[in-house]
């Protein structure tokens, strides 16, 4: 494949940055809607899967894959089902300030999972920057106690998140975005209704939701899934899982300024909570320069 110009490389930065800052407004929708983590998780997937279908019969585009692609998709959908309940679990038992900052531990598993995955060798600036981060969820579990439960399924999110981009970077290099997206999300509703059956909520299931969940869950699988799902997993076909697990890490940032804007008082923490925080989201923003640094010496 021909090397992108900087200018595409610069056009795929701007296009993740704006893909962080609808994730981080996926958080406050989260906290708005009423209904619970599995249940948004299976609407969310519903609306975006058809989103995506009736753009692939408005443009005529063909979704036909291999069976093997096939397979990859729909299983690696199973993941994706299953970070996205954990994320939104988190913020039903906690806050979403704790959650986004929780899930900037995805830098931390990316450098611990890519390497093992694709065989690559560990770099040791990957694993300096782990243990900063460390450090970081130490602090916040240490001064923000009462929000375990909920820093336990943000975590779990981070590791869930981590391990489909790196699946997702492998798939980028040889699949369409847009066909990797539609038959992740599709597997994603998939496993999520067959848990549903099995757990028979989904008989009890009315589809009697109130007007406002009805358009926040909309603007969530439409807007902040189908759409931002495509932008997201296109620009990993030039940008490095690590790299786009640095970026990723500004969505805490955009997430905590909206939850602010959003719900006030309720997401102030303690000064413990934000020392933990300066200290994951600088060592992010301290990496590349030191990698660019490396490079030249």
């Amino acid at each position: 494949m021909k090397p992108l110009s900087p200018s595409a490389i610069n056009r795929n930065l701007l296009i993740l940055h704006a893909t962080v800052f609808i994730w981080g407004f996926t958080g406050i929708l989260g906290a708005l809607i009423s209904v619970g983590s599995v249940e948004m998780v299976w609407y969310r997937v519903l609306i975006a899967s058809i989103t995506l279908l009736i753009y692939f019969k408005a443009t005529k585009f063909s979704i036909r894959v291999t069976k093997k692609e096939f397979l990859q998709f729909f299983f690696t959908g199973s993941i994706v089902a299953l970070h996205w309940i954990l994320f939104f679990q988190a913020i039903k038992v906690s806050t979403v300030s704790v959650t986004l900052v929780c899930l900037s531990s995805f830098t931390l598993f990316t450098a611990i999972l890519e390497p093992i995955i694709k065989r690559t060798a560990v770099q040791i600036s990957d694993i300096f920057i782990g243990i900063v981060i460390i450090f970081g969820i130490y602090l916040i579990f240490h001064f923000e106690s009462n929000y375990t439960a909920g820093i336990i399924f943000g975590l779990s999110a981070a590791v869930a998140s981590s391990l489909f981009s790196i699946i997702n970077s492998n798939f980028a290099q040889k699949s369409d975005a847009k066909l990797i997206s539609f038959y992740e999300l599709s597997g994603a509703f998939f496993w999520i209704t067959i848990y549903r059956l099995f757990d028979h909520s989904l008989l009890q299931e009315s589809f009697n939701l109130s007007a406002s969940d009805w358009i926040y869950l909309m603007i969530l699988g439409t807007v902040c899934t189908a759409l931002a799902y495509i932008a997201g997993v296109s620009v990993m076909r030039t940008l490095s899982a690590f790299r786009v697990a640095l970026i990723s890490n500004l969505e805490p940032v955009y997430g905590i300024i909206l939850a602010f804007l959003f719900f006030g008082h309720k997401e102030t923490m303690s000064a413990g909570f934000y020392m933990g925080s300066a200290l994951i989201l600088g060592a992010v923003f301290l990496y590349p320069i030191y990698k660019k640094r490396q490079s030249k010496s």
